[in-house]
């Protein structure tokens, strides 16, 4: 008995502790670290030796996980299961993409063809590829067959405009916009910054004009790209999706993955503005009454942000590149990338210090 009691408490703890984990603010830092250690060890990480016993872990702690009534009710919500399916399947792809990556780069180091030199991958429609279009129809048919049958639609009573559910909470693939939409103004969350990410990420290729990996999976030829585009899908899309999903409760706030969803929880945020810190705080006077004046701590801070931004990442980080690409070119994907940049800087400035908007003009739905 005591020591039946012992292990509940240990695993307890090991449950506070991941809920203190899934933070925000510590899950955004947790999954940087670990995209940057698997970008730097990505040939040890994706060897079958490796990943094996690693994808093995993550399956028994997701099944132990499941044997708490808080986290079963959330993974195993007919409208969450297929984010869970997404997260699995997202995995299994990227490891098979860096683990052809990893052979290739090992291959062109040591002097040896690629895997994908000489490959005859053509087929003929018929009857090859219409054998294989037709077998991935009847598995495709039969496995939508089964889950319709297991997993009863969600459908919940008709629409009443007196009741609205708590959390209300748009379809998985708008999760992402719905969490950009409490750090910014809704335009700016909804059109523009989702619009700039995605030009960037389409025009990472024709910005670094590399010639190399071309046809074939690599990493160490064509590291900025590759590293980006995956910060910029992993970080500000599926992420945002999984804060959505999973640890977004009641009155959206942040519950951890084995909380309960208390619905009375408090939510006290004192919101936080530049412009009070500023002419309050530091200046001792009031606000001004011209927008633009009571705005001009933050409207200076986006200005710097955005001017002195690329010198210092040409500086820091860019300089081989920055003489690759000429200014011009270095200028547009220092822009993009730091527009990139703000949205994560923005949501830990929230999360930590209750940062409400850098420049918040009402009079013009301007609020970064």
């Amino acid at each position: 008995m005591p020591h039946l009691l012992a292990a509940t408490s240990m695993i307890e703890r090991v449950k506070e502790f991941i809920n203190a984990v899934c933070q925000p603010h510590w899950f955004m830092i947790l999954s940087v670290l670990g995209l940057v250690i698997f970008l730097r060890f990505y040939r040890t990480l994706t060897r079958p030796a490796v990943a094996g016993p690693l994808a093995a872990l993550g399956l028994l702690a997701f099944l132990a996980s499941c044997m708490d009534e808080n986290f079963a009710k959330i993974v195993t919500k007919a409208d969450n299961v297929p984010i869970v399916m997404m997260m699995f399947a997202i995995s299994f792809v990227i490891w098979l993409a860096f683990r052809q990556a990893a052979i290739n780069d090992e291959n062109i180091e040591a002097g040896r063809p690629l895997t994908e030199a000489g490959a005859d991958d053509k087929v003929l429609v018929w009857p090859d590829l219409v054998y294989i279009e037709l077998i991935a129809l009847v598995l495709c048919t039969a496995f939508l067959t089964v889950w319709a049958i297991v997993l009863r639609a969600p459908l919940e009573q008709p629409a009443d405009p007196n009741i609205a559910p708590n959390p209300a909470k748009a379809p998985w693939y708008f999760l992402g916009l719905q969490e950009m939409l409490v750090y910014f103004d809704p335009w700016l969350a909804g059109v523009v910054f989702p619009g700039l990410i995605v030009v960037g990420l389409i025009a990472i290729p024709y910005i670094d004009k590399n010639p190399r990996g071309n046809g074939y999976y690599t990493f160490k030829e064509r590291p900025f790209a590759i590293s980006t585009f995956l910060a910029g899908f992993l970080v500000l899309w599926v992420l945002l999706i999984i804060f959505g999903t999973f640890l977004r409760g009641p009155n959206w706030n942040f519950f951890g993955p084995y909380e309960y969803w208390d619905l009375h929880r408090p939510a006290a945020l004192l919101n936080v503005e530049p412009r009070d810190l500023f002419w309050i705080d530091i200046m001792g006077l009031g606000i001004p009454k011209n927008f633009l004046v009571r705005e001009l701590p933050g409207i200076l801070l986006i200005a710097g942000y955005f001017i002195l931004g690329p010198w210092i990442l040409r500086g820091l980080f860019f300089r081989k590149l920055y003489q690759q690409m000429g200014f011009a070119r270095f200028s547009i994907m220092s822009f993009l990338l730091l527009v990139m940049l703000l949205m994560p800087i923005k949501m830990a400035l929230r999360w930590t210090l209750n940062l409400h908007y850098i420049v918040g003009i009402t009079e013009w739905f301007l609020n970064i």
